[in-house]
């Protein structure tokens, strides 16, 4: 009888003991559950240098970057940014600048402060349509050193650290899959070697020779270089130019279907032909072809005159476009 109480009471210390380590158990799950924290076991990582985070991101390292300009501002003053080309886009990093194109001007950047005194530093980029990225820092002076800055792009600033050595290029949707600043080494190129690749299209009239020197075309995009001949002692002054599709019989008293084409990029683009001199441009346009019942009309109209010149392209002379080596640019 004796015994059996023994073994009664053991088996039910040993079933108490049982159920209250259960529960301990279950509460230091629960506990574990909301309190769950991220170890060096969990991800491995080197938190130390911050080289990598949870073991899935690395740290940017200084070859990576650009390194910005320091630009002051100011109140009551403004403070002008000539860039080498037509701004695209700006950022401004706070509310305390305030930024924009100078009126008529497309490559100028106007910046000021809009509140006095604004603590700390701020940043601003810029793109450009030839491509090229800008950053600055920005902090405020009551007198700034610089009012008027002039940048230079990154062909010709002469700074060999301005960018990574395998720096991406900045694309505009306009240009597709060309580099701008690629579509920019090909105008200068072009215009440079000057050959004439096309002897059989141009005009003349009034001492004034309208030609055209050569059509090229590179990973989509056509470019034609054309020349303007001021043969007589009175200058020339270009009012605008026109590419348009016309058909190449039109009957009277019938609409004329037009398609205008617009140029992408000229590369000195001339506004003005002075006596006994000659101008040249290089013009960059989408690829584009021409129906055979028509044909590309190119118009140069004289400002305040009436020595207008034109030419006609057909298509047969656009297919036979030259193609550009990359390694012969120069």
């Amino acid at each position: 009888m004796n015994m059996k109480k023994v073994i009664m009471m053991f088996a039910l210390m040993t079933g108490t003991i049982s159920a209250f380590a259960q529960n301990a158990d279950s509460t230091s799950v629960g506990s574990d559950n909301t309190e769950l924290v991220l170890t060096k076991e969990v991800y491995p990582q080197k938190e130390a240098d911050g080289d990598l985070y949870h073991g899935l991101t690395r740290k940017l390292t200084f070859d990576r970057m650009i390194p910005p300009h320091g630009l002051e501002v100011t109140y009551g003053k403004t403070v002008h940014i000539l860039f080498p080309s037509e701004v695209r886009y700006v950022d401004l990093g706070s509310p305390d600048l305030i930024a924009g194109k100078a009126d008529g001007a497309e490559n100028v950047i106007r910046v000021k402060a809009t509140v006095r005194n604004f603590p700390g530093e701020t940043n601003m980029s810029v793109i450009t349509e030839d491509g090229s990225f800008y950053t600055f820092n920005v902090k405020y002076a009551d007198e700034p050193l610089l009012l008027n800055v002039e940048m230079c792009d990154f062909i010709h600033d002469g700074e060999a650290v301005n960018r990574p050595n395998n720096a991406q290029e900045i694309y505009l949707q306009e240009l597709g899959s060309e580099s701008p600043m690629l579509v920019r080494l090909i105008m200068k190129s072009i215009h440079k070697q000057n050959k004439r690749e096309v002897k059989h299209i141009g005009c003349k009239r009034f001492g004034i020779q309208y030609l055209l020197k050569g059509i090229y075309t590179h990973n989509g995009l056509l470019y034609f270089h054309t020349e303007i001949k001021n043969r007589s002692n009175v200058p020339f002054d270009v009012d605008y130019i026109t590419w348009k599709i016309v058909d190449k019989k039109v009957a009277k008293r019938t609409a004329v279907q037009e398609q205008v084409i617009l140029p992408l990029r000229a590369q000195n683009y001339a506004t003005l032909v002075p006596g006994k001199k000659s101008e040249r441009t290089v013009f960059t346009m989408a690829k584009f072809t021409i129906p055979d019942d028509k044909c590309l009309v190119v118009e140069l109209n004289e400002k305040n005159g009436g020595r207008h010149q034109s030419f006609v392209i057909e298509n047969e002379d656009l297919v036979r476009a030259s193609t550009i080596n990359e390694l012969q640019v120069r």
